[in-house]
């Protein structure tokens, strides 16, 4: 896909602040410092539009970047940031269930998780939640970080996260790497059934 003039458009943390042109939305979850902005930024081939952070816990808003005026990447806080106080997390995951399940514009929700380790106890949480609660919406799950393994050693942990979160299978599981690119096209195919 073609992106020729991306931009950031709002952080909101209340339906008052969501965008209302009616644009399909593409969600980002995941837990903090998994790669969601780096993602944002490979996927529409800039540097630096999504602010990215070596800090996790950075993104304490829903922040709406808008594609060529045709759908919005939708970047959710992290979870399971251990410096966040009880309190923030709470206000945190209240606004993001609020988004999830009131939001009818989100085509898809893309699950980045960390293709070096087994789901988290929060990962397998998070995936509860999106396939029992958040509104029956379709999900990719992204196995982020590949770089990190050798490349022939991929698609077989890919398949080994999916039988650990999705033994059903009835969900596409891909590998992605922000750092050497070389997935985008089949996520980009992936994310383009649902726009």
């Amino acid at each position: 896909m073609q992106i020729k003039n991306p931009k950031f458009e709002i952080s909101a943390v209340s339906p008052k602040q969501y965008p209302n042109s009616g644009l399909p939305e593409i969600v980002l979850v995941g837990k903090s410092n998994v790669g969601k902005s780096s993602f944002i930024n490979t996927m529409i081939n800039r540097k630096s539009l999504a602010r990215t952070s070596s800090e996790p816990g950075k993104t304490r808003q829903i922040n709406f970047y808008n594609i060529d005026n045709n759908f919005y990447f939708v970047d959710l806080p992290g979870y399971g940031y251990s410096k966040m106080s009880k309190s923030e997390q709470v206000k945190v995951g209240s606004f993001i269930e609020q988004y999830l399940q009131i939001r009818n514009e989100i085509a898809l929700i893309v699950f980045l998780i960390d293709i070096r380790h087994d789901p988290t106890e929060n990962d397998r949480l998070m995936y509860d939640y999106i396939i029992n609660k958040a509104g029956n919406h379709p999900c990719l799950i992204i196995a982020n970080k590949a770089d990190k393994l050798a490349p022939t050693k991929v698609a077989a942990r890919v398949q080994e996260l999916q039988n650990l979160l999705n033994p059903l299978k009835d969900i596409t599981f891909l590998p992605f790497s922000s750092e050497k690119k070389n997935y985008s096209e089949e996520v980009w195919n992936e994310i383009e059934k649902y726009l």
